[in-house]
Formats: structure tokens, C-alpha cells, sequence
């Protein structure tokens, strides 16, 4: 039996349109009727997700979410941390040198605040523009807060250019921080071993909720370790073939109401 639903957004639960679907509102809220705890689990930050989580009526006492690709588990009422993992500040100056040497622009997200750095002249983040519930704010390296809290670094750019100098990131970098790309012009590094998947089992325990458990649906190579965790791991039809490979169960795409398709068969009808 299925108790928890982790379900990540942008080309998952979300459409084109960064809408939610009647149909997979239909189907999540179903789930939820039955007891069943409907989790986000992205990338963003908590504000970036807050009007999805309204939408949803997840934002009451017992609804979490999973953000920062597993670095925060979070009370979608409150916003209280229930558990978190971050860069420190060397690991972020380590990542600032990596970005210079590629000519990357490097933005630093601390809390809900994303620091936008120079590090790549002539080359501007696109961060904000992909959400524009973002609160991006330019800096300096100077000017970071080493007492800062800093969640996670990404590198937002052309897709072509991003994938080249992705292709450069050395060993002994990957071997420190996970690298992954969320989305084909997104970048990310975030703590070793800090997975969409450690965020899942940290609130699966404490909800006394095993993996067997848990279905994750998803689309891009972060969702990865979560849909290898999950009882039923669940690729859309337009998630990437490393995403598609490790799954066990493939749904229709995003545009045609693959999560609710997937619910309706694998939870509501068990």
C-alpha cells in the first residue's frame, strides 16, 4: 500500500504552462483523501513553491515538502526545518574558483535568497528568469556571508554551452558535491550525497513510512536517486532515458496527465 506520494514539479506535475492539471489536482487530492502524504520534492526553495502548495491545499499542519533537491524537509504550514544539509562556506568558495575557470555565472542560494555572482564576464544567470518567484539579488564574492546558511550553487545558462563546460568539471569536483543537471539549461551542485532521496528517507522515518512505501514521480536526473529508492519509481514519458532505465513504472508525459494516470492505477485503484 502505498503512503506517500513524492512528486517533483517542473516537467513532472507541472505542464508547459507550469500549471496543474484538473486532473492530477483531482487524482492528488483523491490520494490525500485517503491518507496518503502528498510530498513535493524540487529544487527550489520553499517560497518558490508556495503557491503550488496552496493550490494543492498542502498547507496545513502535517504537509511537507522536500526542497533544495533533498537538502531541507520542511513544514509546509510553518516553514520550520525538520531536517537540513548544506555547502559550507569553503565548499561555496570552492565552487565560485570552479565557476571562474569555466566561465560559468554561479548563483549561491542561502535560505530563499539567491546571490547572484560575477563569475563569468559577460555571461548573465538566467536563474531568475526560469522562476520568477526567485528573490535574485547581485553581488560580490566579498560580500558573502561566510556565517551564512547556503544551500545549494547552480549555474543557469544556454543549454549548448552549459553541457560543454559541464564536460570539464573535474573528477575530484564531482566526487565532493553532487553535480546534476534539473533541467537542460540548470546546473546544480549541492553536498555530497544530499539526494532528493535522503530528504524522502528522512521524512519517510519520521513519519514512520517505509520505502517500499513510497511512490516518486519524476523526469530529470535529480529525480533519480528517489525513483530508485521508491517502492514504485515512476518515469514520465518525457523524462530523460537514465530517469526512464531505472523505473519501474512509465507514465504519459506531462502535458497529458501522466501523474494522475499513474495514481489513479497504482493508488486509488490498490
Amino acid at each position: 500500500m502505498i503512503k506517500m506520494i513524492a512528486i517533483d514539479l517542473d516537467g513532472t506535475l507541472l505542464n508547459n504552462q507550469k500549471e496543474i492539471s484538473p486532473a492530477n489536482k483531482r487524482a492528488l487530492q483523491a490520494a490525500k483523501d485517503q491518507g496518503v502524504k502528498i510530498v513535493i520534492c524540487t529544487g527550489r526553495p520553499l517560497r518558490a513553491i508556495r503557491p503550488y502548495l496552496t493550490e494543492l491545499d498542502l498547507k496545513n499542519p502535517g504537509d511537507y515538502a522536500i526542497t533544495f533537491n533533498g537538502g531541507l524537509v520542511q513544514q509546509n504550514d510553518t516553514g520550520a526545518v525538520i531536517e537540513k544539509a548544506a555547502l559550507t562556506f569553503a565548499q561555496v568558495q570552492e565552487l565560485i574558483t570552479v565557476a571562474e575557470a569555466l566561465a560559468l555565472p554561479l548563483d549561491v542560494v542561502s535560505d530563499e535568497i539567491v546571490w547572484s555572482l560575477p563569475t563569468a564576464e559577460g555571461r548573465q544567470s538566467i536563474y531568475g528568469q526560469l522562476n520568477p518567484l526567485l528573490d535574485v539579488r547581485d553581488t560580490t564574492v566579498a560580500q558573502l556571508d561566510p556565517e551564512a546558511l547556503y544551500n545549494k550553487a547552480v549555474v543557469a545558462y544556454e543549454q549548448t554551452y552549459l553541457d560543454q563546460q559541464l564536460a570539464k568539471v573535474s573528477p575530484a569536483v564531482r566526487s565532493e558535491f553532487e553535480v546534476i543537471k534539473t533541467r537542460d539549461v540548470l546546473l546544480e551542485f549541492m553536498p555530497k550525497g544530499i539526494t532528493k532521496a535522503y530528504g524522502i528517507d528522512l521524512l519517510a522515518k519520521k513519519l514512520g513510512i517505509t520505502a517500499a512505501e513510497v511512490m516518486a514521480i519524476g523526469d530529470e536526473e535529480n529525480d533519480l536517486p528517489m525513483i530508485a529508492y521508491a517502492g514504485i519509481g515512476v518515469a514520465m514519458a518525457n523524462a530523460v532515458p537514465l530517469v526512464k532505465a531505472a523505473a519501474d513504472v512509465l507514465t504519459e508525459s506531462n502535458e497529458a496527465d501522466g501523474v494522475a494516470q499513474v495514481i489513479e492505477k497504482y493508488v486509488l485503484e490498490g
